[in-house]
């Protein structure tokens, strides 16, 4: 039977992010966090800033082994914290770039209608 290393803070990282992005608006925020390129650096920025674990997992069944969190609640208040901050920041940092990227925001009743000709 073989064991895989997993880097299980990424995994969790991660899914917390999709949960955290949940929560803001879907423009700017889970837009901006949609283009692949800014995801990154927003999982590079939170991973930089926590420890990271990693955990044994049976390659045949693929249970977790040796998985044995502690102060479970506090430590996703401080991962949510961290995420909520690199969101902040990297919005500030890259709000150019994200501008060029994001398409435009189409706000109804401001435009002429081309409806009629």
């Amino acid at each position: 039977m073989f064991k895989t290393v997993v880097n299980l803070t990424k995994q969790a990282v991660i899914s917390e992010i999709e949960n955290v992005l949940d929560t803001y608006p879907y423009h700017p925020y889970q837009q901006a966090f949609a283009i692949p390129d800014l995801r990154s650096e927003l999982v590079a920025y939170v991973l930089s800033r926590i420890p990271c674990v990693y955990g044994a997992i049976n390659t045949e069944c693929k249970s977790l082994l040796n998985h044995n969190p502690h102060n479970y609640l506090e430590q996703q208040i401080q991962l949510q914290n961290i995420i909520h901050q690199g969101i902040y920041f990297l919005l500030q940092e890259k709000s150019e770039w994200i501008t060029h990227h994001l398409p435009e925001s189409m706000q109804c009743g401001l435009e002429p209608s081309h409806w009629f000709g």
